[in-house]
This record gives structure tokens, C-alpha cells and sequence, in this order.
């Protein structure tokens, strides 16, 4: 259990010293392979000093990450800077404390238990309707098509039936979710007329407009989500605000979009350089499609950090004594390549989860304690569902091709090629 002192001697790991500048820079340019080196030079905690995050420990061993995780709001919570500057300020990603709780309570029931049996024809709809469109025996980037699906999916669950509105936001949401995601990571401020926060502002009141008329089409006994949170009550008897929804909204059709189309590519990356594995799935009962999606993420989460804000000074940290304000952030990366904790971590081997879930506090690709994305059991489906589906339908050819590089794209990282691939059509499927 986490324990709290009052304030006494600061013990911070070690970490570089040169300028904030100079780490960011640093940061920026070699990210996945920074943390790596900085892990070697310094072990599993060091201290950091870059723009957004600020004054930062960075943490990888189990035990503290444990601990931070069940640490209460109270010690660590949500860091003042964070993705509410791009999703809104009534987001989840922007709350803090009961606030977070009190909206996170109203919004768990969409995205669990029996509603994600009715998603599931939606994902597999949208996954035959893509699908049908790739073409046989040449290489293809394959994360265009699983953005479309994704996005199409989310939106089908968010809003129900299709409408003008859809193909509306079809259009907006791809440019949106990338400027935003670029916007996060980047020092840019938002003052001075000529900068891309503009056109971010623009988009935005774009698809304010577009809710605007989906709240006002919206069934008031409809199954969808935009019905559910209409329908949804406070303790109080109050509903959601039009901007609480509008902003929990934008943070579902994003984060609910492109993290989990970025997997599904980088699961097609990794299945055609593992030909046995491939032999495998198809004679699977769908154990082993499920620890393969399990293993990708462990191997290649498109997340790499996830952050929370010391709020009272004192706050013991395993070895370390942190002050008030600073950040602790995970690397989600470094613990999953922890040989202690997944044997022989560089190896992409899905048999080690067949029949064994993974340790929440270790396997952290949807961060972890309160903070856990909201829609993970929803992105877990939808993956299962669509590789079910391209597996079925598809061979997918092997390569000996080198792995495919990381590529950021600004909060997530993506397969540099965008997980190319070689298909052949299975007989029998028109």
C-alpha cells in the first residue's frame, strides 16, 4: 500500500543533466531508443527534465509501477498538462479526482458485458465490407484499411444508424485525430495567429456543429452510446452537459480509432514473419488468436508512456522521495521488455499467454489503476474480431523482410511500412 510522509529529504533517481532543450530535442528524435539507453546507463528509474512533462521520473520496475498504480488520487492523479488540450476540457483524459470518477462510472456501462456482443456484428460488418476491397497476390500498406474500420465501427457504436452526419465526420475525424495526436507530444504554443493550433480550433468547432445535430436526431430510447449518455444520470438526478458529451465523445471516436487500428496493423506485421504461428491459427479454437493479440501489444504497444502527478510532497516511490508536481511516468515499453517478468522479452512467442492472462501491473497497454482506458474490453473485441475475420477470409503470405521500423505518429507509434501485406483470397469467398 502506498504510504505518504511528511516532507522530507527529496531522493530522485539519477538522470542526464544537460538542458531541458536539449532532452527534449533528445526525446523528440530518438524516443523508444532514448529510453532504452537511458535504462542501460542508469537502470530502471531515472530522472528527466523535458518540455510538457517538465521535472519527470521515469519508472519501469514492476514493484513501483504497482505501487503508483494503486496509489490514491489523493498522493498521484491526472498531470495538469495532458490530452485534455487537444480533447476538451470535459474529457476524461482532463479530469481529475471525483470529477474522473463520477464520469467515468457514467460512461463504463457502453463499453462492457453484453453491449459488446451487439458490437461485434458491427465490427465484423465493417471488416468484410473493407476487406472486400484489398487486392490479391501484391504488398499493401494494411493500416489505411484497418483505420477505416475501426473509425467506421466506432462511429456505427457511437451514433447507431448511418446518416449525412456520418460521412461527415468520416471526412473530419482522420485529419482531427492526426493533427491532434502531433499537437500533444509538440511544445507549440497556442498564442500568435499563424499556427497549426488554428486550424486545430477550426476542426474542432467543425465537429461540435456535427454533434450538435447528432444530439438533436438522437432516439431517446436508443441502444447506441450517444442514447445511453443521454439517458445517463448523475447521483443528482443530472444529465451530461452538451459539452461533456461532445468532448467524451471526441475522446471515445479517437481513442477508440486510431490505437486500436495501429495494433491491428502491427498484428499483421508480426503474424507474416512468424509462418508457424500462421499454421497455427489456423487450426485455432481462438485461444491462440487471443494471446497473439496479447503479445502484439506486449512486443508493440502503440503507447509508450502512460503519466501521473505527484500531489503532495513526500510521496515515497520505492526507493524515492518525490516533491509535489513532479510527473511520474511509465515506460510501457521498458517493462514489457523486462526479462524477469516475460522471459526472453525480445521474442515474439503469444504461447507464453496461452492460458495464462497477464499481470495487470506488467502487461500495461491500456496504463493501469483508475486511469485503465475505459475502452479496453471494446478494443480488445474489435481486434479479436477483425484478425478472426482477415484470418478466415485470407491467407496471409510470410516474409523474410526485416521487421518493420517504429514510426511515431505523434501520441501512438505505427509500423514505419504500415504493415504491409500479401493476400490471397480463400476459395469459396465471393
Amino acid at each position: 500500500m502506498t504510504t505518504v510522509t511528511s516532507p522530507g529529504p527529496v531522493t530522485l533517481p539519477p538522470g542526464p543533466t544537460v538542458p531541458r532543450a536539449v532532452q527534449g530535442a533528445y526525446a523528440l528524435t530518438s524516443p523508444l531508443r532514448g529510453m532504452r539507453r537511458l535504462r542501460e546507463k542508469y537502470g530502471d528509474a531515472f530522472t528527466v527534465n523535458v518540455p510538457i512533462f517538465g521535472n519527470a521520473v521515469v519508472i519501469s520496475g514492476a514493484a513501483e509501477v504497482k505501487q503508483l498504480f494503486t496509489a490514491g488520487a489523493e498522493l498521484v492523479d491526472n498531470q495538469e498538462v495532458n490530452l485534455g488540450r487537444v480533447l476538451g476540457p470535459r474529457s476524461l483524459f482532463a479530469l481529475s479526482g471525483e470529477e474522473h470518477r463520477r464520469q467515468r462510472k457514467m460512461l463504463v456501462p457502453p463499453f462492457h458485458g453484453r453491449r459488446l456482443a451487439a458490437y461485434e456484428k458491427i465490427v465484423e460488418e465493417e471488416t468484410v465490407r473493407e476487406l472486400a476491397s484489398w487486392p490479391e497476390g501484391r504488398a499493401f500498406a494494411t493500416l489505411p484499411s484497418m483505420m477505416r474500420i475501426t473509425l467506421n465501427a466506432i462511429l456505427r457504436a457511437v451514433f447507431g444508424a448511418e446518416g449525412a452526419e456520418f460521412a461527415e465526420l468520416r471526412a473530419l475525424l482522420p485529419p482531427f485525430v492526426t493533427l491532434g495526436s502531433r499537437l500533444a507530444v509538440l511544445p507549440i504554443s497556442k498564442k500568435g495567429r499563424w499556427n497549426p493550433w488554428r486550424r486545430f480550433e477550426r476542426m474542432r468547432r467543425e465537429y461540435d456543429a456535427i454533434v450538435d445535430r447528432l444530439i438533436a436526431k438522437a432516439r431517446p430510447d436508443g441502444d447506441d452510446v450517444l442514447s445511453m449518455m443521454l439517458q445517463t444520470r448523475y447521483d443528482d438526478g443530472s444529465g451530461l452537459s452538451r459539452e461533456e458529451i461532445a468532448d467524451q465523445l471526441l475522446t471515445l471516436l479517437t481513442a477508440g480509432h486510431e490505437t486500436t487500428a495501429t495494433t491491428l496493423a502491427w498484428a499483421v506485421e508480426r503474424l507474416r514473419r512468424h509462418p508457424a504461428l500462421l499454421e497455427e491459427l489456423g487450426n485455432d479454437d481462438g485461444k491462440l488468436l487471443d494471446a497473439t493479440i496479447l503479445e502484439v501489444q506486449r512486443t508493440r504497444p502503440v503507447i509508450d508512456l502512460t503519466a501521473r502527478q505527484v500531489k503532495q510532497d513526500g510521496f515515497r516511490l520505492g526507493r524515492w522521495t518525490l516533491p509535489k508536481g513532479y510527473v511520474v511516468l511509465v515506460s510501457i515499453a521498458l517493462i514489457h521488455d523486462d526479462d524477469a517478468l516475460f522471459p526472453h522479452a525480445a521474442t515474439f512467442d503469444p504461447h507464453r499467454f496461452v492460458g495464462a492472462r497477464p499481470d495487470l501491473y506488467q502487461w500495461i497497454p491500456f496504463g493501469g489503476g483508475t486511469r485503465r482506458c475505459l475502452g479496453a474490453a471494446f478494443a480488445t473485441m474489435e481486434m479479436t474480431v477483425v484478425l478472426r475475420t482477415l484470418l478466415r477470409d485470407f491467407t496471409l503470405e510470410p516474409t523474410v523482410e526485416a521487421d518493420e521500423r517504429w514510426h511515431s505518429r505523434g501520441v501512438a507509434y505505427a509500423p514505419a511500412k504500415g504493415g504491409r501485406a500479401v493476400v490471397r483470397r480463400r476459395g469459396g469467398i465471393a
